[in-house]
């Protein structure tokens, strides 16, 4: 099926220059960002690619990484295109699509056979100083900055058809790619973020009808989410045996995974899989949703009504706050970071709405490295050498996170029992 709904990029230099002045205005009102630090080596490092032609690799836990990848191509004095999901177009009634479109964006629509946007990479990085930014972990952003998706080996196979087209217009064309990771810090005082996360966390006590006497911080945090698991679980049906004992992330890998086969169910969503893991499953209803989202042509009748779609657009986003709790993921490190990535989920969940605190962006950039160096081993097994570099991006990623997650500190002293 060829996409007909193709919004290609058209990069517009009125709206990149108000963007490469407005940008850390921008930042601050709808992210509440208040900074993007890269150090001086590293800035140095972006410069070097100027010339090149290059795909920008990063981890994508949240909406902001494209506007940070802005900011590394103001840096490098370049421009990047960027691949976005083709729903995003139609945010803010085509405001949003009309300005991104502007500063180099071009759609993408998943789960279906986007030949425009394939074409679009392709051309893209096989012009000489041709520059795309892609995220391996896809969609959806998981909300945790210390963990990473599963990636999609699009990204790699993309750079060979990439290379592979530059190599025809220039014998002496590379590719190079540069993975680079975001951690993302709060600005706020220590005492400041302590009241907030206590002042947010009694409001939902009090709704709840639990109590914080006697819990340190992680309790309190388990504390509500069970209260929460219990809710959803009354009201899909879900049976627990209180003799067993059933452990609470049991308990949430079941209540998510009957969430989301309820949503395929009712949406009827095509040729579902009951026994993939979540992640896959909330990928491929929301390719879906998005298809009907944009009008996608549907001679079979497979796909859901408009009004199905919003619907279950709306039930999966609640499915996804319980594919993003991992309870160790804040037992292993109450960060001030991680708490309130929690705290967000809550407060969505509970009062309907959230507001981001103060926080910053480190930028730090891997080690890069070409692609036609894999290209003998391409050419001789292309699975296993997409898997191979798949891999190296991924290793990338994951040494910088741990790098940066050993620099950071629990928010509440671990003795800290509230009264």
């Amino acid at each position: 099926m060829s996409i007909k709904s193709f919004i290609p990029a058209k990069p517009n230099l009125p709206v990149l220059w108000f963007t490469d002045i407005t940008l850390p205005i921008l930042n601050r009102i709808v992210h509440n960002l208040e900074s993007i630090e890269i150090s001086e080596p590293d800035q140095k490092r972006l410069k070097g690619f100027q010339k090149e032609r290059l795909i920008y690799i990063s981890n994508h836990p949240t909406t902001k990484e494209p506007g940070i990848a802005y900011h590394s191509a103001n840096i490098m004095g370049s421009r990047f295109h960027y691949m976005a999901a083709r729903e995003v177009f139609e945010w803010g009634a085509g405001f949003v699509g009309d300005f991104i479109q502007s500063i180099g964006a071009f759609s993408v629509l998943a789960g279906a056979a986007d030949r425009e946007s394939l074409k679009a990479s392709r051309e893209i990085l096989s012009s000489q100083e041709g520059k795309l930014v892609l995220f391996p972990e896809g969609e959806p952003t998981s909300g945790m900055n210390d963990t990473l998706l599963p990636f999609q080996p699009g990204v790699s196979q993309l750079a060979f058809w990439g290379l592979e087209d530059a190599l025809k217009k220039d014998p002496e064309a590379n590719i190079q790619i540069l993975p680079t990771f975001i951690k993302y810090r709060m600005t706020s005082s220590i005492s400041s973020m302590q009241r907030d996360i206590d002042a947010s966390l009694t409001r939902m006590e009090q709704k709840l009808g639990i109590t914080k006497s006697g819990k340190d911080i992680v309790h309190r945090f388990l504390s509500v989410g069970k209260r929460m698991i219990e809710r959803e679980e009354k009201e899909y049906g879900v049976h627990t045996d209180p003799d067993k004992m059933e452990d609470f992330d049991y308990r949430l890998g079941r209540m998510r995974h009957a969430m989301l086969d309820n949503i395929a169910k009712k949406a009827n969503i095509p040729k579902w899989d009951t026994e993939t893991n979540a992640i896959e499953k909330l990928r491929k209803i929301l390719s879906v949703l998005e298809m009907v989202s944009v009008g996608v042509p549907d001679p079979k009748g497979e796909l859901p009504s408009l009004e199905m779609a919003i619907w279950a657009r709306k039930a999966a986003t609640k499915a996804y706050d319980f594919i993003s709790i991992q309870t160790n993921y804040i037992k292993e490190l109450p960060s001030a970071e991680r708490l309130y990535e929690f705290l967000y989920r809550y407060e969505n969940e509970l009062f309907g709405e959230t507001k981001s605190r103060p926080h910053k962006a480190i930028v730090r950039l891997g080690n890069s490295f070409s692609i036609k160096k894999y290209l003998p081993k391409y050419k001789t097994d292309k699975k296993k050498t997409v898997e191979e570099v798949t891999e190296r991006l991924r290793k990338e990623l994951e040494t910088l996170l741990l790098d940066e997650k050993q620099k950071s500190n629990p928010l509440f002293p671990s003795n800290y029992i509230f009264e």
